[in-house]
């Protein structure tokens, strides 16, 4: 549907000249609680971080009975900024009062210190104009401005058409919230942003997962601010995070136009390790980029965000990897020969350039410890894991043996990559330089535990791909045996100094990102 031009702000000669563009901080943190003293509580504890708060008074069992203690917060913290919002059930709020309870406390927030009220737009249609009028003037009494709201919590679509509903009433804020069910839906979002930005201070986001982007670079297109939860597990909003992830993690409030936007694709992906490890990594080396978790269920929508925010580069997971390679312009030796590729570097002129860096994280960590040529490597597994592993090595001049559960798959690779298969009760008689667990036993909620019997271990080097847990039960029994180690998270460290310096052209702060990866793999629970 073709995107309508933006509609002039309407006029509103009673607003006050200071409330027509009240300077904000681009960050509002969203307090919700079970009590007031909880919400106060919170409160004064994001403080410490943040000047600029949103009471969600509609979440509380007793709204009203919280304003006398949010004006002796306010009045104690002159320099905070708060917005009241106070939303009814029928518009995605948890209020059961009527418009008249909402607008009644609404109108007192204002006068409990409140700088800005956000009044959903369907509220603002039911009222009767001479209703809305005194609403709005005990509003300017009080100094307080309208911030009114459109949310839409199935989907993302009439964008432009919710905007001018809001702009009817001439709002100081306009704010339009959709739901994201794919990438492309930020596009969407970030547009009417840039469209709305110069006529109005606009607030656009898309909830859910998948709207991540829309939340960080909102105010990079323009808006006025954006949302973040006041801890993890706290989110007022599907796909809200928290406002410590949106500083360190993603650094919203230092990306500008020259920033370059990089992505891991895929899904699952909300608890993918490569943003922490290559935000790090950008600051570290002071490069002007940030990398977002891109979930997806398609390329195809993948490759729209890639060529239209546009995107620099992207780490894409399975089935990605394969899928993606039609679409190169041009790939290195090693993804045409694996026929997999994890990480795409976008020209200025659009094109997609893939390189596969799981090789990398195989060979790396063992060039540090031994010579590969003539070494003699088993494999377990003979997925894309294994792939990646296999390849690399016999690249190398390594001797690879792949044993796998299904005989006939081992045979399959090792005739592709010019290595050897070998069944299992074989490899248990043999000895090697370096055993590879490329298969998901011993990884965090796989029953299984190890790929080989305790007896089988026969090999002076053991290196586990699976980095969660960061001991597996293979690792475990080679520190037993007196064997050295390689963990899956030197390996996942590696092949991400390898895309760092295929996006970036720099050296890759490696010792950093190790540090880094492994504190947050202790802090997650098991």
């Amino acid at each position: 549907m073709p995107i309508l031009p933006a509609k002039p702000k309407p006029a509103d000669p009673v607003a006050p000249p200071a409330l027509h563009r009240l300077r904000v901080p681009r960050l509002c943190v969203a307090i919700q609680a079970a009590s007031p003293a909880e919400l106060l509580e919170r409160a004064e504890s994001a403080r410490a971080d943040t000047r600029f708060l949103e009471f969600r008074l509609d979440l509380l069992p007793k709204p009203a009975a919280a304003l006398p203690r949010i004006k002796d917060f306010l009045d104690l913290h002159r320099d905070v900024t708060a917005i009241a919002t106070c939303r009814r059930q029928q518009f995605g709020g948890n209020f059961h009062g009527a418009l008249g309870a909402e607008l009644d406390i609404l109108s007192a927030a204002a006068a409990s210190g409140c700088q800005i009220v956000d009044l959903e737009v369907e509220s603002a249609e039911q009222a009767m104009p001479a209703v809305l009028k005194q609403f709005r003037d005990g509003l300017r009494a009080t100094g307080a401005a309208l911030l009114i709201s459109f949310h839409d919590f199935t989907r993302t679509k009439g964008l432009q058409e919710a905007a001018q509903r809001i702009e009817t009433f001439a709002p100081e804020f306009v704010k339009v919230v959709s739901t994201a069910k794919s990438l492309a839906d930020n596009l969407a979002v970030l547009k009417l942003i840039e469209e709305h930005s110069l006529s109005a201070q606009v607030v656009g986001i898309a909830m859910g997962e998948e709207g991540l982007v829309s939340r960080v670079l909102g105010p990079r297109a323009g808006a006025a601010f954006t949302f973040a939860a006041f801890s993890e597990g706290t989110a007022t909003a599907p796909g809200q995070v928290s406002a410590l992830q949106m500083r360190d993690l993603y650094r919203f409030d230092q990306l500008d136009k020259a920033t370059r936007i990089f992505g891991v694709a895929g899904n699952p992906i909300a608890h993918s390790l490569s943003p922490l490890m290559h935000s790090t990594a950008f600051r570290r080396e002071s490069v002007n980029a940030v990398l977002l978790p891109l979930k997806t269920r398609t390329l195809k929508d993948l490759l729209t965000l890639v060529r239209e925010l546009p995107l620099a580069g992207v780490a894409v997971t399975m089935p990605l990897k394969e899928q993606v390679l039609a679409h190169l312009a041009n790939r290195d030796a090693l993804t045409a020969k694996i026929g997999a590729c994890n990480t795409l570097r976008v020209g200025t002129d659009g094109k997609i350039v893939g390189f596969n860096t799981d090789v990398a994280g195989v060979v790396r960590p063992l060039e540090k410890r031994l010579r590969l040529k003539g070494a003699r490597i088993a494999v377990l597994g003979a997925g894309g894991a294994a792939r990646a592993a296999v390849f690399g090595l016999v690249e190398q001049g390594a001797e690879v043996f792949i044993v796998n559960r299904t005989h006939e798959t081992a045979v399959a690779l090792a005739r592709k990559a010019k290595a050897k298969s070998l069944k299992h009760d074989s490899f248990a008689r043999q000895q090697f330089d370096v055993l590879i667990n490329t298969t998901p036993c011993g990884m965090a909620g796989n029953k299984q535990s190890m790929a080989i019997q305790k007896d089988e271990l026969n090999a002076r080097l053991v290196f586990d791909m699976v980095y969660n847990p960061l001991e597996t039960p293979l690792l475990k029994l080679a520190r037993e045996r007196g064997l050295p180690v390689i963990t899956g998270l030197e390996m996942f460290v590696q092949q991400g100094a390898r895309q760092f310096e295929i996006w970036t052209g720099k050296p890759a702060p490696e010792a950093e990102m190790q540090r880094v990866v492994e504190l947050e793999l202790g802090r997650r629970p098991r």
